[in-house]
């Protein structure tokens, strides 16, 4: 069988969906892509050892595929607290060691690249970072998992041609995130994309993973569009959770409490299945 013919007038060539058939990875044990459905869950900063650990300990118990948490964050304001560090990826090896959990975490800095890459097993990039090239590059080179957040105002074929720049390294293991952009309405943090979905699965074979958090800036808003998003064929949901989001370093008014992870998971493990998804494939 002759490989497709792409036209020479698409810019991104190893994203595109003409390419090959829907990609399915295996990231630390689980399956992600096709018919199965990613849960990832955590919280937005590493803060403590004991909010970590009760962190991982719940969402290993509910069910979530993989476990978040950012030892690096990217922050608006430059006095607004920026993470542990190294620290903070000192305790997210130890939950990974403690549950087993694949662990998803930012990477916002090449001097980073070597830490992170010893502990992820799949490196975020937030949305500010979507057209960080060299940052894309280094993580390309990695051949670590990565997960791409569409920036704040970001086209979708600006998003595949960022992910192009990781692809072209040879490292296929690609995960798009829809997570919200800016546009004119205020009633809301950012305006959740949802056509973006059934978009991206015409034009790429990349999974499609949905930051409903982000988007809401709202705890109560999160599960509505969490639903919403399985419903539209998202591969996959990374949602934020924490045991106290009152007293949270950041986001605490957009992050999920941990006793109330498994009834939302339940829900939205209900809506992938009728859009014909499985919850957390392991390899057989």
């Amino acid at each position: 069988m002759k490989p497709p013919v792409i036209p020479h007038d698409v810019p991104y060539k190893l994203a595109n969906g003409a390419l090959r058939d829907r990609s399915v990875f295996e990231i630390g044990g689980r399956l992600v892509g096709g018919d199965h459905f990613a849960m990832i869950a955590g919280p937005c900063t590493v803060e403590s050892r004991e909010q970590l650990l009760t962190s991982a300990d719940a969402m290993l118990e509910a069910g979530a595929t993989m476990f978040r948490g950012g030892a690096y964050k990217p922050r608006t304001s430059p006095y607004a607290f920026h993470g542990l560090g190294h620290e903070g990826l000192r305790l997210l090896a130890e939950a990974k060691e403690r549950t087993g959990l694949p662990i998803v975490t930012e990477l916002m800095d090449v001097r980073d690249v070597e830490a992170v890459v010893g502990v992820a097993d799949v490196i975020q990039i937030g949305a500010r970072n979507m057209q960080n090239y060299t940052l894309l590059t280094e993580i390309g080179r990695s051949g670590v998992p990565a997960l791409l957040k569409r920036g704040l105002s970001a086209t979708l074929d600006e998003l595949l041609n960022a992910s192009e720049y990781i692809l072209a390294e040879g490292n296929e293991k690609v995960l798009l995130c829809e997570r919200g952009i800016r546009t004119f309405e205020t009633a809301y943090r950012f305006t959740l994309d949802l056509t973006a979905i059934p978009v991206l699965k015409e034009l790429t074979h990349l999974p499609i993973i949905v930051d409903p958090s982000h988007a809401a800036g709202r705890r109560a808003l999160v599960e509505p569009l969490s639903l919403a998003a399985a419903a539209a064929g998202a591969d996959g949901i990374i949602v934020e959770v924490h045991p106290d989001p009152d007293n949270a370093v950041c986001d605490g008014p957009q992050q999920l409490r941990t006793d109330e992870f498994p009834e939302y998971l339940r829900k939205v493990e209900q809506v992938a299945q009728i859009a014909g998804k499985v919850l957390g494939g392991v390899p057989v």
